[in-house]
């Protein structure tokens, strides 16, 4: 049997990532998500949707932005440059999670999800664009970008555990109010879309469709779905203290608490002061770290342990620390 050429497989045999550098790997790729994500609401802030009139390619002429497409174009473009930023972020954590030693392949499958899921979502900014920023496209676009988001805090997670089944660490009742954390959080961020698929930033100066809501109802409705997360995450805090829950997931319980009071200050504020731009930008990127916080919560309510032995990165035998007398 011919061997097939796999280049994973060999610079998997090649190297080994300490498990720092497995875990600063899948950090990486938490944190160009977030970044594409406040990147992508400035080019829907700024105008700039359709700076560059087509995809792949800039123009129809033109790989990249011309000077005729001035500064919406050169925003547009720089967003879709960093793009292979992420990917970069993305393939870096894919091949950290496939060197390590033992092989984990359950990690090395779910780190593959996020190749895909950017893949789908770089499709999606395409179809955007040719929808000429169609709001209910441009939610989608949205949405995966989250979705992206979501598997790469969980790669971030299992790259600080092991392969063994899930064990809880609080019981059952509070696992289930985490669970119900999460799924309203995610409920309020895909209300959220109406919001700004409704509002006035549309994307682009032309005549962009809007979502058949009025913004002000939308917001209202959005409100009130961010009380009832605030209401879960105050509910999630009292709890774990009654049952004596490990330190670190108290902790983030009440990191989740204080990145909710610092979104719903910027929330009310920008809605009282005519949604300012830089206001929506700013409780975009509140929106990623809600996200984050809340995964993180439920993520720490159970633990895989590490069952096998570390085997540590490869030393170099030149390392005069290595010698012997």
């Amino acid at each position: 049997m011919v061997a097939v050429w796999n280049p994973l497989d060999c610079i998997a045999r090649r190297w080994t990532p300490s498990p720092r550098t497995l875990r600063r790997a899948a950090l990486s790729a938490v944190v160009m998500t977030v970044v594409i994500i406040v990147t992508g609401g400035a080019v829907r802030l700024t105008g700039s949707g359709l700076g560059c009139d087509t995809w792949p390619k800039c123009t129809d002429d033109s790989l990249f932005a011309t000077s005729e497409q001035g500064l919406h174009g050169a925003i547009e473009f720089g967003n879709r440059m960093l793009t292979y930023v992420l990917s970069a972020a993305v393939g870096w954590a894919i091949v950290a999670a496939r060197s390590v030693k033992p092989r984990r392949h359950s990690l090395s499958r779910l780190a593959w999800s996020m190749f895909w899921v950017v893949v789908a979502n770089a499709v999606m900014g395409g179809v955007t664009v040719h929808m000429e920023l169609n709001p209910w496209t441009v939610a989608v676009h949205f949405l995966l970008a989250n979705a992206l988001l979501t598997v790469t805090v969980i790669v971030w997670q299992r790259t600080r555990e092991g392969d063994a089944t899930p064990r809880p660490r609080v019981p059952r009742p509070v696992r289930k109010l985490g669970w119900a954390l999460v799924a309203v959080t995610g409920l309020l961020i895909a209300v959220g879309t109406t919001v700004t698929g409704s509002g006035k930033h549309a994307g682009d100066s032309s005549e962009v469709p809007r979502m058949p809501f009025d913004w002000v109802d939308a917001a209202h409705v959005h409100a009130a779905t961010a009380w009832v997360v605030c209401a879960l995450a105050i509910a999630m805090w009292l709890v774990l203290r009654v049952v004596d829950a490990p330190a670190d997931t108290r902790a983030r319980a009440r990191d989740l608490l204080l990145v909710l009071l610092s979104q719903g200050v910027v929330g009310y504020v920008q809605y009282f002061t005519d949604v300012p731009e830089i206001l929506v930008g700013v409780h975009m990127l509140g929106s990623a770290l809600t996200w984050i916080a809340v995964l993180r919560l439920a993520l720490s309510l159970r633990e895989r342990p590490v069952t096998d032995p570390e085997i540590p990165a490869q030393a170099d035998p030149a390392d005069p620390a290595l010698s012997t007398a």
